[in-house]
């Protein structure tokens, strides 16, 4: 069965947390694993299965995942963040903790997210940096500098408000890079379609 076309529900971070729990990992951040598997599908890569099991496992550090519950908060995180790319009402959300969590926490997972959607897109190495527009290539460099930010923060109104705005930064960063790296990826599909048939008269 394929992974995508199945509307689900975007397990929030404190079903994937105890996921891990169950799985016995514990190093991770459920704002990884969604960043992860975002960076690859805003490059342009659609998983099968078996490629995003074993993107998970890598990512865990596990051998595989041991409960099928755990395979079926995995298949709904990958098929709902597709879909929310994929659509045109920009309802693409990440998987960060609460906002009544502590500002410290939720600025390391946003780093964290960001540090792991850079590495998935990277690691789909469809899109080198002469394929990309200039405002592409600034926009990873934004993330990049996001990825580092300071979880030392203290709990001031100042602080939430540009806590929120970076936040809001990222999730439009991310859809713009998918918008341009898989129209990218359609065009090429289309002009390999068209030259087929000329391609074929030639033999």
């Amino acid at each position: 069965m394929s992974l995508e076309n199945v509307p689900v529900d975007l397990p929030d971070f404190e079903l994937i947390a105890n996921m891990f729990v169950e799985e016995g990992v514990r190093a991770v951040s459920p704002s990884e694993l969604h960043g992860v598997i975002s960076g690859h599908l805003a490059a342009g890569a659609r998983l099968k299965p078996a490629a995003l099991e074993q993107i998970v496992n890598e990512l865990l550090d596990i051998e595989s995942l041991s409960q099928d519950s755990s395979k079926s908060v995995v298949t709904n995180l990958y098929t709902a963040t597709l879909g929310c790319m994929d659509s045109m009402d920009l309802e693409f959300d990440m998987v960060l903790p609460d906002d009544e969590d502590e500002i410290s926490m939720r600025a390391e997972s946003l780093g964290r997210w960001c540090q792991s959607f850079l590495s998935g897109f990277g690691l789909y190495g469809k899109h080198t940096d002469a394929s990309l527009s200039p405002e592409a290539k600034e926009t990873l460099n934004d993330l990049g500098q996001i990825a580092q930010i300071s979880s030392d923060l203290e709990e001031l109104d100042e602080n939430e408000a540009d806590l929120m705005e970076v936040q809001e930064y990222v999730r439009m960063a991310v859809l713009m890079l998918f918008t341009e790296c898989n129209k990218a990826l359609e065009e090429k599909e289309k002009e390999f379609a068209k030259a087929k048939p000329e391609n074929n008269r030639l033999h």
